[in-house]
């Protein structure tokens, strides 16, 4: 199992309490660059690339084990002891894998959107979509935009997954591999066998979108018996994009109970 080196973008005091921030599937550190504005007030804020997305290198093994390894490597080579982690749905299962391996280097836990559980879901028509985009032929983003409409419904969505399309010289290409990715995908939908594990005994915050059907309480507790669930309405997986303020003052509000 071996461990990359991860991009990512800093913000906030360099004495103040180290907080990581690990994004979603098909995402990358921009995505959170407003969140982690706002809590680098509070906290050290380190917003990392995972394998295989933003500027991170890529690599055809993605997994739960290898991306908290990645994690742990990232923290040795800064001499971050132990630190507060923010993930979201792929980040938040990377964020819970890490703290049942690492308990001792997780100061606080915030999951966003997503449980502990083998979802049933498939990526292959999102993938499948972004690899039948003809990328010779496109000259502007919005004629990629669409293209994808007929598979992609959700404009927002559209708009999300094409911030992975990027221009060099007059020419569209992926920033992410898209052979990766489809090998992979059902590892980011499953979660680890966990039936050897020991619960995560510290402090846990799960928010989850009302909208949204990814978490049920019952499938928390037993790996994380001091978890407080927090139900936000009015929005559905995208929890921090949909109800920012709310979100907000839910993640302040638990850093600051430390």
């Amino acid at each position: 199992m071996i461990a990359v080196d991860l991009a990512y973008e800093e913000f906030g005091a360099k004495d103040a309490p180290p907080l990581l921030i690990l994004h979603g599937f098909f995402a990358s550190s921009r995505n959170w660059r407003s969140v982690a504005q706002q809590l680098a007030q509070h906290a050290h804020v380190y917003v990392l690339d995972m394998r295989n997305h933003g500027d991170s290198p890529h690599n055809p093994v993605m997994d739960y084990d290898v991306m908290a390894e990645d994690v742990l490597q990232f923290m040795q080579a800064r001499q971050i002891v132990a630190a507060a982690i923010l993930g979201h749905s792929m980040g938040g299962k990377i964020a819970m894998w890490f703290a049942l391996n690492h308990p001792e280097r997780v100061s606080q836990l915030i999951v966003v959107d997503i449980a502990p559980i083998n979802y049933q879901h498939s990526f292959n028509n999102i993938i499948n979509a972004l690899r039948a985009l003809p990328l010779a032929t496109i000259s502007h983003r919005k004629q990629a935009e669409i293209l994808l409409a007929d598979s992609i419904a959700e404009l927002s969505y559209r708009q999300f997954l094409l911030q992975n399309l990027v221009l060099k010289d007059g020419h569209y290409s992926w920033r992410i591999d898209l052979a990766i990715f489809a090998q992979t995908a059902p590892n980011i939908a499953a979660f680890p066998d966990t039936t050897q594990i020991v619960p995560f005994m510290g402090s846990t915050l799960f928010i989850a979108g009302a909208d949204s059907n990814f978490v049920n309480e019952k499938d928390l507790k037993y790996l994380f018996p001091k978890e407080n669930l927090i139900v936000i309405e009015h929005a559905a997986h995208w929890v921090h994009v949909q109800q920012p303020a709310v979100f907000m003052a839910a993640v302040i509000n638990f850093l600051q109970q430390k």
